[in-house]
């Protein structure tokens, strides 16, 4: 059974830091695509991130370019996505997504979703 389960949300203040993890169950990340995204109330999901399979590259929305890390450790099955210098605009709830092969910033490019964990940032 593919699975995947996010953890490390919570509230924080602007400008802190936090870590967010991706656990992958029932299959191996190493040959999948994974993405991070986010979605506010009232608001589309979009794609904060991805790790490509095939060399690891990786991609981030200009919002939070030079803020937020994606890493993968295949070793561990774990996708994490280091989120600094937050804002009140990252507050969102953060979805990690895992697509077999080559996938994108889209959502409708995966198939596999975590339930997600939210991210609150306020002073």
């Amino acid at each position: 059974q593919v699975q995947l389960v996010e953890s490390g949300g919570g509230l924080v203040q602007p400008g802190d830091s936090l870590r967010l993890s991706c656990v992958a169950s029932g299959f191996t990340l190493d040959y999948y695509a994974i993405g991070w995204f986010r979605q506010a109330p009232g608001k589309e999901r979009e794609g904060v991130a991805y790790t490509s399979s095939s060399d690891g590259s990786t991609f981030y929305a200009d919002s939070v370019k030079g803020r937020f890390t994606i890493s993968r450790d295949n070793a561990k099955n774990t996708v994490y996505l280091q989120m600094n210098s937050l804002k009140p605009e990252d507050t969102a709830v953060y979805y990690c997504a895992a697509e077999f092969g080559i996938a994108g910033m889209e959502a409708d490019e995966y198939d596999y979703w975590g339930q997600g964990t939210q991210v609150t940032v306020s002073s």
